[in-house]
């Protein structure tokens, strides 16, 4: 999966995790510099599941539960 690929994956399911729109996601994951991580740790991430990734998700954004 391509860096590009991953981040719309993310950006596509998080919108689906949170009942939001993809462009919503979008322009949280660019102002928390979560897009930037997803490009930056790419290696690391883009490893994890689904699951796991929207928690992670979800701790980067102060959404802990």
């Amino acid at each position: 999966m391509s860096e590009l690929s991953f981040k719309a994956y993310c950006i596509e399911n998080y919108a689906e995790y949170k009942n939001m729109s993809s462009s919503a996601v979008f322009e949280l994951f660019l102002k928390s510099h979560l897009l930037n991580h997803l490009k930056t740790d790419y290696e690391d991430l883009h490893g994890m599941g689904k699951e796991y990734l929207m928690q992670y998700f979800d701790q980067w954004l102060g959404e802990e539960k």
